[in-house]
């Protein structure tokens, strides 16, 4: 079904109400008035001043995911308190907070066991844009807020911090739950944007290899970037060609970013005996585990899954990754847009994951305008001080190049990819989409 927007006149904040992006069937969403929401006793209002749209989103407004007529849409958010309701305490109106897309009450039975993401139930801790309003909007109210309003330093931009409320938190967990030690060999499938955070999060594990797999090969330049010691194209036979990196023996963890039954199938098949296979992908459908590839059950393999871990203590321990300097995602950004234009930001979203081109956009003047003749792959939406901002895999890196690249960095790039060994294959499967 096509994914369109619904617009409406902009509204005035002066007669209380907002903006916000609101789903009402499968097919039709779009900005309209709401009343701007007054927060309740453990609850704060936040001004959202940078967000994006995540593949889960797509999933919503196509009616593949369900969620209640008139729901606000999204669930990553960089904004400003604006009000406090009864009982916060430690916090003043007009400080910078991230809000991580899972908001746990820190006082249920899951939460208290450790597993704040299930908070309440399965699936409980996604509230925003799932079962309460969420955040393409002028105002949000962030639920068990004293639990979940994580304060930006000051020397940390917007955008710096603004992929740890989703996309990085879950990419990070999958290498976290894995398990994934100290010169471990690591096989990550799909490098969308939770994929090359899964990278990333191997690389700072302290993974000795990590095989990346994707069917883009500008993907896979973004994953070397980020810690890949060999990229494999999906092409062909991956799995033989991991075996054959690996001398037969197999990689101690499989990292299954994309949700499909080929690449749960692929991860499962090069697994070490005892290994594990982390999952964060989302399946539709049936998922089916092949007897040969499990070993029958006696493999001693282990399968995980995730879902992003949120709360402030989370968001707090990546920000200061960040502010360390040992993680910098804002490569992952490239697209602007105003609130007003969601829905042509969703439509280049959508287009994007099915291989369009797209005009050139920039986000403000340090990142390089994306080129026509060069179309980069999906992810997420965005309202920013002033706009929204469309977080799409970056493929320009810095340079004088054509296209925006450096002609050494071209050159580095097709060597990389025309090593035999960097250039395995896998059974075509479809173009990664997760988080995207």
């Amino acid at each position: 079904m096509p994914v369109t927007a619904e617009k409406v006149t902009r509204p005035s904040l002066k007669t209380r109400v907002m903006r916000a992006n609101v789903f009402h069937a499968p097919g039709r969403f779009g900005l309209e008035e709401k009343p701007v929401p007054v927060p309740g006793p453990g609850e704060a209002r936040v001004r959202v001043r940078l967000t994006t749209i995540c593949g889960t989103d797509i999933h919503i407004v196509k009616g593949e995911y369900p969620v209640k007529p008139g729901l606000t849409i999204g669930h990553e958010a960089v904004g400003v308190i604006d009000e406090l309701g009864p009982g916060i305490t430690g916090y003043q109106i007009g400080q910078r907070v991230l809000v991580g897309a899972i908001t746990p009450c820190g006082q249920c039975e899951p939460c208290l066991s450790g597993n704040t993401s299930q908070c309440g139930g399965p699936l409980g801790g996604w509230r925003l844009g799932n079962t309460i309003d969420g955040v393409q909007a002028d105002f949000v109210i962030v639920p068990c807020a004293q639990a979940n309003l994580a304060l930006i330093p000051d020397r940390l931009s917007d955008e710096q911090v603004l992929f740890l409320a989703d996309i990085a938190s879950t990419g990070f967990s999958a290498a976290e739950n894995g398990g994934v030690r100290l010169g471990d060999t690591v096989a990550v499938f799909a490098q969308g944007p939770i994929g090359l955070c899964a990278t990333l999060g191997a690389k700072l594990m302290g993974a000795a290899h990590i095989l990346v797999v994707d069917t883009d090969p500008d993907r896979l330049h973004m994953a070397k970037i980020l810690g890949a010691s060999a990229l494999l194209l999906a092409e062909g036979d991956v799995v033989q060609e991991i075996r054959e990196f690996t001398d037969g023996r197999g990689v101690d963890v499989a990292i299954e970013a994309l949700g499909t039954q080929p690449t749960f199938e692929n991860a499962l098949r090069v697994l070490r005996p005892g290994g594990t296979l982390s999952s964060v992908g989302v399946y539709s459908g049936h998922l089916q585990i092949p007897a040969e590839a499990f070993g029958a059950g006696l493999a001693d393999h282990r399968i995980v899954t995730t879902l992003c871990p949120g709360g402030k203590a989370r968001m707090r321990r990546l920000m200061a990754l960040v502010e360390s300097g040992r993680v910098d995602l804002t490569p992952l950004l490239t697209h602007s847009f105003p609130l007003d234009d969601i829905g042509r930001a969703y439509e280049l979203f959508e287009s994007r994951r099915d291989g369009a081109g797209a005009g050139r956009i920039s986000l403000e003047e340090r990142l390089l305008a994306l080129d026509d003749a060069f179309p980069a792959a999906a992810a997420p939406l965005v309202h920013g001080r002033g706009g929204l901002v469309l977080a799409l895999e970056r493929r320009l890196v810095d340079g004088g190049g054509r296209n925006g690249r450096d002609p050494r960095q071209q050159e580095q790039r097709g060597q990389s990819l025309s090593h035999r060994r960097a250039l395995p294959a896998l059974a075509r499967s479809p173009t990664p989409s997760r988080g995207q």
